[in-house]
């Protein structure tokens, strides 16, 4: 038997190769359980105030009902800027994401007195069969997806800039279309969040992986969202 000098630093590249892959997949993992930990708290928060008509009245019957439905953005604004993730412990910041879910769950519970619960729980699988296929092609493809996220953003921003102009005009129209194009934003935006995601890994930073994979919750969380809504408006079935 001959001796292969290259044998021993092959060996340890494979072996290194492997640590790296299962902490990329303890990673991703992390995500994938931050970002259904805050769907579960969305949809049982939502649920219960839906279904507790004093709790409903008093939050959707008052000026309150405004506040609840802002109350997200302001999370996102100021719970979620970079200075401070940085400054929070991972801890804090998981319970932050979970708070915002719960509020998210809140602003969200007229939707089960608006459609039928059978469609709210038909467009919710069809939405994570979607997602789920989206997000795994984002984590599997060789293709850079950077450029398209860009054109992603700006569809995003007229996405938004059309609802806000549809809270005034009420066209069913116009809120059908902005339903189709926001389908295809979303689920674009999940292929490139979670291809962002698996790049922004770092072997043995813990903590900043750890703080990274809530942020990344949170903007995957944040297109399953949109996309349930979006799908819910075009495929539920109203009360």
């Amino acid at each position: 038997m001959s001796y292969d000098p290259s044998q021993p630093s092959s060996q340890a590249g494979y072996t290194s190769g492997r640590v790296i892959d299962a902490g990329l997949q303890a990673y991703m993992q992390g995500v994938y359980n931050t970002m259904g930990l805050g769907l579960v708290v969305t949809g049982l928060t939502a649920f219960g105030v839906a279904n507790t008509p004093a709790l409903f009245h008093a939050i959707f019957g008052t000026p309150l009902g405004w506040l609840v439905m802002i109350a997200p953005l302001g999370f996102i604004w100021f719970g979620f800027t970079p200075a401070r993730v940085a400054r929070l412990p991972s801890e804090k910041l998981k319970t932050l994401f979970i708070l915002f879910s719960a509020v998210m769950g809140i602003s969200m519970a007229a939707i089960f007195q608006v459609f039928t619960g059978a469609s709210v729980a038909r467009v919710f699988f069809i939405t994570a069969a979607t997602f789920a296929a989206t997000s795994l092609y984002g984590y599997t493809t060789r293709r850079d997806l950077t450029s398209a996220g860009s054109f992603l953003f700006m569809g995003l921003v007229g996405i938004a800039i059309a609802s806000l102009v549809n809270i005034f005009m009420h066209s069913a129209m116009v809120q059908f279309v902005i339903s189709v194009i926001g389908v295809l934003v979303f689920t674009g935006l999940t292929a490139w969040d979670t291809q962002r995601l698996k790049e922004s890994y770092v072997e043995g930073a813990s903590e900043a992986n750890t703080k990274t994979a809530i942020v990344g919750a949170l903007s995957l969380y944040l297109n399953f969202i949109n996309l349930f809504q979006m799908l819910l408006q075009f495929m539920g079935n109203r009360r």
